[in-house]
Order: structure tokens, then sequence, then C-alpha cells
């Protein structure tokens, strides 16, 4: 017999860096959590902050890597509005593997949907190396979307 616990998703974190795969993950996720009335955080990890730079060079690059993440998830977010899917999104920068199983654990998500691979095609040989490394590491079931 299935344990109603184990079905029970309320939080569902979506890995979103602008990809074909990502977009899928989301359309996916937003579907499933209109079936399970769950929740999702989007979740971005652009990159890091170049910290050698004196100012105003380092405020321009923060406000440069600002404005292309709030290009980026633009999308996602209509689609979860024009859903009518409750969400939230977590911005960081740093190592997208870590972030996303670290993010998963301190939100207690009990679901990540990702894509199969990112915008970089050529890592990973089956998978993309960032899914690959966060199905090591997730503390919560990982469906990944091709």
């Amino acid at each position: 017999m299935w344990k109603e616990e184990t079905m029970n998703i309320k939080k569902i974190l979506v890995a979103v860096d602008g990809s074909e795969h990502s977009m899928r993950a989301a359309e996916y996720a937003g579907g499933l959590a209109g079936l399970v009335g769950a929740e999702i955080i989007l979740t971005h990890c652009h990159k890091p902050f170049p910290v050698l730079l004196g100012e105003p060079y380092f405020q321009k690059a923060i406000n440069k890597i600002n404005q292309e993440t709030q290009k980026l998830m633009a999308p996602y977010e209509a689609l979860l509005r024009q859903n009518e899917i409750p969400h939230s999104h977590r911005i960081m920068d740093g190592s997208p593997a870590e972030i996303i199983s670290d993010v998963a654990k301190i939100e207690k998500a009990d679901m990540i949907i990702m894509g199969s691979r990112g915008l970089n095609e050529l890592e990973g040989l089956l998978l993309g190396s960032v899914t690959h490394r966060v199905l090591k590491t997730a503390p919560c079931p990982v469906l990944v979307i091709r």
C-alpha cells in the first residue's frame, strides 16, 4: 500500500537557467503543482559577483547581473502567474548543484524538478553535470524533465 506521506507534495523546487529544458521543467512543475495544490520555489544561480572590481565598476557589474537575472526569471514567473500557481523565487550565486540541494534542504522541498540539461549542452554525457550532481546530493526526490 502507498503511504500518504510519501505523496504529500506541498513544495516543489524548480531549478531554472533560461534553457528550453528548464522551461519544460517549469511547465511540468506548474501542472503538477496545480493538481496537488503545491507551491513552487523557482531557483536560479547566477554567475558570482566580481569581487575584485572597485567602485563604480563593482556596482555596475552587480546591476548588470541583476538585470540579466530579472530578464531570465520573467517568463517562468509569468507562466506561473498566468496559471495561478503560488510561487516564490530564490536567486543565489555559487555552484548551481550545491545551491539547488541546499535551497531544497533549507526550504524543506518535497521534490526538485529540473531539466535534463542546462544551457551548456556539452557538459555531461547523458545528463547535464549539474543535474547529475543534484541527483547525488538532493535531500528529496528529483524529477528530471527531458
